[in-house]
């Protein structure tokens, strides 16, 4: 069996970070991710799908990532249930990460330099470890830019108001 996902997208709030009764770390964000060019549609739609993530990994992540900044998130999908106090029964899907990369610098202003360029390919994902809380790793990339990145036209964050989002 596999249950891997790896998405590449950008936040939509600031992450928030919590502690469990027990001690343990917990930061919930949520993660906007353009889908491909349908038709002749001018607008891109996106999904916005929950990342949770634990521990030593989920205070750097409330520490470094802020709203509207890009991220890559490598992870599982988790399905849960409650009954919420109507007694309904709620499902949650949600991506459970254990490595997010900070695909940009945290002190860049405007202007794209300090900006990870390896976003798009593979060389964020190469050699380096798996274990969580890695941060901007990849190398840069000194060709052309590559256009399946679709925040790679101009690495301002997107500005999301609360009443663009569906929750």
């Amino acid at each position: 069996m596999l249950n891997r996902v790896i998405l590449i997208g950008r936040l939509t709030k600031d992450p928030e970070l919590r502690y469990t009764p027990a001690g343990v770390a917990v930061t919930q964000f949520t993660l906007a991710v353009d889908r491909q060019f349908s038709g002749s549609k001018e607008e891109r739609e996106a999904d916005f799908i929950p990342i949770v993530t634990w521990r030593q990994l989920a205070e750097t992540c409330a520490n470094y990532l802020r709203k509207g900044r890009l991220a890559a998130v490598e992870g599982r999908l988790q399905v849960r249930n409650y009954e919420n106090n109507e007694g309904r029964r709620v499902y949650v899907t949600e991506v459970i990460a254990d490595n997010v990369r900070f695909l940009e610098s945290a002190n860049r202003e405007g202007g794209s330099q300090g900006r990870d360029e390896g976003a798009g390919g593979n060389s964020n994902t190469s050699g380096g470890g798996y274990g969580g809380g890695n941060r901007s790793s990849g190398s840069r990339n000194s060709g052309s830019n590559n256009n399946s990145d679709p925040f790679a036209d101009d690495g301002r964050p997107i500005d999301i108001s609360d009443d663009d989002l569906p929750f």
